[in-house]
């Protein structure tokens, strides 16, 4: 069974997620006491022999990271044109990088963001800063570490697509998607918060019976 969501139901997938090969050591730092391996915003995602080694399918329709898409665009442009290549971020990279790198954002029918681990959510704001402040309109899939609990949340920040792990019941998270019948707050899949979305009756009902005059304000 597919293991991917997209427009609130189970979906066969056209596209061919591409990944960059594993680098010979990653970055790893000290943070909170922990030795942790992780990447900071504006890092370098890729090195010049992961590039150049990274093997992209010679058909079909292909989702490749951001940094491999810069690096082999030449090489890609004519598939692009075709509407064969999408392009995914991981969740530490700038967004400033992957519009530099199109001529207009709606070129690509897919963008992909990678969640590294469950706790990182900057793949929320880099959702919501796709649909709102440069209005890309195609399908913005969220992969990785995408798990049951997110799904909803992900939803209201302008995702339209998740690829679940392998090891998760796409059923299940399906249903995820109406743990909540009406959110409080405004986001990108409805803006207007619950008070404004429906009318105060209760609120009106009060001010009108304010201006009328009861038995006890009636004078003779």
């Amino acid at each position: 069974m597919s293991n991917l969501i997209k427009h609130n139901g189970i979906a066969a997938d056209p596209w061919t997620l591409v990944s960059l090969p594993a680098p010979a050591e990653d970055t790893v730092r000290k943070q909170a006491g922990k030795v942790v391996i992780f990447k900071v915003t504006g890092e370098p995602a890729a090195t010049q022999e992961q590039l150049q080694t990274a093997v992209i399918p010679a058909t079909g329709n292909v989702i490749v990271p951001l940094t491999l898409w810069q690096a082999r665009k030449d090489e890609l442009a004519s598939r692009a044109a075709r509407g064969e290549i999408g392009i995914w971020l991981e969740s530490y990279e700038l967004l400033e990088h992957l519009l530099a790198s199109v001529s207009d954002i709606n070129s690509l029918p897919v963008i992909g963001i990678n969640f590294p681990r469950f706790a990182d959510g900057r793949g929320f704001s880099l959702a919501v800063q796709l649909r709102t402040r440069h209005h890309y309109r195609h399908e913005l899939r969220a992969i990785g570490d995408v798990l049951r609990d997110q799904l909803y949340f992900m939803k209201r920040c302008g995702f339209d697509a998740f690829s679940l792990r392998a090891d998760r019941s796409t059923e299940d998270a399906l249903a995820s998607l109406r743990d909540f019948s009406e959110p409080y707050q405004g986001s990108v899949d409805n803006p207007l918060p619950v008070w404004r979305r429906y009318p105060r009756v209760g609120h009106h009902a009060l001010a009108h019976s304010k201006t009328e005059p009861t038995h006890d304000d009636e004078v003779d």
